[in-house]
């Protein structure tokens, strides 16, 4: 364990139970998001990669046009 991670829960560990609770609560969804976020990213690799290959072709052609951030 890291030494910041290790000072959060030793901070953390003298909140009420309620608020304890509730990091450890956050802490795991955020662990779940992160792992599920990572699968999808792994099976979408090769969708990804086509899609990437097909805006480099349009940008090729010509199909493009350069982004205006003003105009966002």
């Amino acid at each position: 364990m890291t030494k910041l991670l290790e000072n959060a829960f030793n901070q953390a560990s003298k909140l009420p139970e309620i608020e304890q609770n509730v990091i450890g609560r956050w802490l795991l969804d955020e662990i779940k998001a992160d792992k599920k976020w990572e699968k999808l990213f792994a099976e979408s690799e090769d969708v990804l990669e086509q899609l990437a290959q097909e805006a480099l072709m349009e940008h090729e052609k010509g199909n493009t046009k350069d982004l205006d951030i003003n105009k966002l």
